[in-house]
Formats: structure tokens, C-alpha cells, sequence
């Protein structure tokens, strides 16, 4: 498999008064596509740092993050905007769905705000509504839909663009188990299914077991990687990510 995302000696660095706070210190790894990787760590690890700066929502203090071969980090912030429009997908834990849109207009959104007026973009989205389990809730707004149903509305939309890479910063950290397990399904099913590549961010050992590889950060290095996740459960899944992260 292609490499889709290399990580080099990443580092991120925040002043807090006269302190420094090292976000990421050195972080090196590489994504293939078709793969699922989750990062997991303790609060304070670098986890979401590290998917927000994959993502290209903040830039690193050194170091370099290239996808499909195009260091993101060297960019202009309008190539970066317009690179992260086209060729990233991001689902955040908290939906970020407009209360005022139904399901099929809050997936269109981020073409129209591009300035798309294809007139597919609607079929685009109703099959992509369809493809999460959604197609028969299209029409609803986000406050007539389960929180599960949300999550499912928000990767539709963060497919709407073929994405190279689809990023999920605790995606079910707002869902009970029965929906969380689901949504860690429905992930699984679109690595298998449809090939897609996904960098999830979970502290869930429960939905960390569906990666194909789960890396482990601790103080803003990486400390280790479960290869084998999906031969566990999660009981083991949680032993081995506290030995690792000891």
C-alpha cells in the first residue's frame, strides 16, 4: 500500500507565560491508505494536537506532515484551506451540524460555502446519506436526530469531497455505547467497503479495537504501537495500551 500521510520529526510548542509547553516532541509516523490508525493517549498527550495539525488546523513549531506527498506545513494558509477543503474530511466529537439545516442541506454546506453550484451536489449527498444509513432521515434537522444520528450525518458530510484522509477527534465521545459502537462500525465499514483512510483520535479501548493499528502517545512522544487490535478486545486492547503508556 501507497503511503498517504508521513510524519516527520513533528513538534508543537506552546507558551504559557514565561513557560513552554511541548506539545509534540519529535513525533514521526506514516499512514498508508487504506488503513485505519487510531492515536490514543492520556489528556495531555498530543492526541488532537497531532489530528489537528494533520488536519492543518494549526501549524507545527518544526517539523514536517506530508499528504499524497504535499508537505501541508510549507503552505500558504489559502493553499492550506483550499488543500483541507478538497483532500481532508474531519467529524469532530461534537457534530458541529446548523440546527436551522436538514440532514441533506448541513452534507451539501461545505460546496456551497466553496462556491460549488453543481447540480449534483444534492444527488452526491442523498447517496452519501444513504451510504451511512441515513437515507431515510435526509430530510430532518440535527435537533429531530439521535445524537448517533448526528455523528452519521457529520461523516457524510465529511466525505461529501472524496477525501484522501478522514479525520474523527472523538467521534463517540458524545454517544452512549450502543450508538458509540455503531459509529466505530460504520468506520470500520467504509476502510473496508469503500478503501477510505481514517486517523481517529479515542481514549476507548472498545473503539480503538477497530483499527488496523493503534499508536500510542504519551507526553507528546510516541511510546509504541498495538499492531494486532482487531485479533483483541478491549479489556486487552486497554492492558496493552497501559503497558505501553506506563
Amino acid at each position: 500500500m501507497s503511503v498517504i500521510l508521513q510524519v516527520t520529526d513533528l513538534k508543537k510548542t506552546f507558551r504559557l507565560g514565561s513557560e513552554s509547553i511541548h506539545a509534540l516532541d519529535g513525533v514521526s509516523m506514516e499512514v498508508h491508505a487504506g488503513e485505519f490508525v487510531v492515536i490514543m493517549g492520556a489528556s495531555g498527550s498530543g492526541k488532537s494536537t497531532l489530528l489537528h495539525l494533520i488536519g492543518g488546523l494549526d501549524l507545527p513549531t518544526s517539523g514536517q506532515i506530508a499528504i499524497e506527498g504535499e508537505d501541508i506545513a510549507s503552505m500558504s494558509d489559502r493553499k492550506r484551506t483550499l488543500f483541507r477543503r478538497s483532500r481532508l474530511g474531519v467529524v469532530f466529537q461534537s457534530f458541529n451540524l446548523l440546527p436551522t439545516l436538514s440532514a441533506v442541506e448541513n452534507v451539501t454546506l461545505p460546496a456551497l460555502i466553496g462556491g460549488s453550484r453543481n447540480g449534483d451536489m444534492h444527488s452526491h449527498a442523498r447517496d452519501l446519506l444513504d451510504s451511512v444509513d441515513m437515507g431515510h432521515r435526509m430530510s430532518h434537522r440535527p435537533q429531530a436526530l439521535s445524537g448517533g444520528e448526528q455523528q452519521r450525518v457529520a461523516i457524510a458530510r465529511a466525505l461529501l469531497n472524496d477525501p484522501a484522509l478522514l479525520l474523527a477527534d472523538e467521534p463517540t465521545g458524545n454517544l452512549d455505547s450502543h450508538h458509540a459502537e455503531a459509529i466505530w462500525t460504520l468506520l470500520r465499514g467504509l476502510v473496508d467497503k469503500q478503501n477510505r483512510t481514517v486517523i481517529a483520535v479515542t481514549h476507548e479501548p472498545i473503539g480503538a479495537r477497530f483499527a488496523d493499528r493503534i499508536v500510542v502517545l504519551k507526553d507528546g512522544k510516541i511510546v509504541g504501537a498495538i499492531n494486532d487490535s482487531r485479533k483483541l478486545d478491549a479489556s486487552l486492547v486497554a492492558t496493552r495500551y497501559t503497558e505501553l503508556a506506563r
